[in-house]
């Protein structure tokens, strides 16, 4: 496994300090070095999950690099000052690696969405990467005693980055069980990225992504399906990273009293 910086540690997740820029030239130096990268992006939701959901916890926390998805898990980790370098959106990550798959002659496998979100995907994607080998690709819909012989298929395809479209646990748990049978050396679950490639939803404006409110304009997309679940977990984000802030600042007051 390729090393980088010693990573922070945020309400017990620990999050490595990576530019995009740097997750991309980590990724791109694993296929080149036929080294197995496990890709984990955290994002304020996935964090509360996580403090719940034990399967969850130990698939992401057993990634070989976990970025900060979420504009709001840059900005916590600068309050309890363990900062990091910047946002790495999943989605953005997605789209730099097939740019640099593209550019290296490497292949690539979707696992994920919808049969028709997936097909409506691929064929973009083939306008907009003329020279991406596209190893293969299958929908996301599967029983869990399917994912063996689909991690088979993908190590037949002879697939170098394999992108996962799917939500929670499901992505981490699949690959945190067949992540390496898939024979593939970088191993990206990007959510929702297949919905917003294909067309069937839209991603916020750079403005609304700067200020930390990409959930808002997905939950006014989806309200009756996305509100209250993005409000009950920032609300029990912002809670978790305030009871860590104040700890903090007892346990600086009770050092500096001594």
């Amino acid at each position: 496994m390729l090393t980088v910086r010693e990573r922070r540690d945020l309400l017990g997740v620990p999050i490595d300090p990576l530019t995009l820029g740097e997750t991309v030239a980590l990724c791109m130096a694993a296929v080149e070095k036929g080294e197995f990268v496990e890709v984990g992006v955290v994002n304020a939701a996935k964090i509360v999950k996580m403090r719940a959901d034990a399967a969850l916890r130990d698939a992401v926390t057993g990634c070989d690099v976990i970025v900060a998805d979420g504009q709001s898990v840059v900005w916590a980790a600068r309050v309890l000052r363990r900062p990091l370098p910047e946002r790495v959106a999943g989605i953005d990550l997605f789209q730099r690696l097939m740019y640099m798959a593209e550019e290296q002659g490497r292949s690539v496998y979707f696992l994920g969405a919808r049969e028709e979100v997936l097909a409506t995907m691929v064929s973009r994607i083939r306008a907009q990467h003329p020279r991406l080998r596209i190893a293969g690709s299958r929908n996301g819909y599967f029983a869990d005693d399917e994912a063996p012989a689909i991690a088979d298929a993908i190590k037949g395809s002879g697939a170098d980055l394999l992108f996962l479209g799917m939500t929670s646990p499901k992505k981490e748990v699949f690959v945190a069980t067949h992540g390496e049978r898939t024979g593939a050396k970088v191993v990206h679950g990007v959510g929702g990225s297949f919905d917003v490639l294909a067309g069937v939803v839209k991603r916020a404006p750079r403005a609304w992504q700067r200020m930390g409110m990409e959930w808002l304009y997905r939950a006014l997309q989806e309200p009756r399906r996305l509100g209250g679940r993005y409000l009950t977990t920032n609300a029990a984000f912002i809670r978790l990273v305030a009871g860590e802030w104040a700890r903090s600042v007892r346990s600086s007051s009770s050092t500096d009293h001594k």
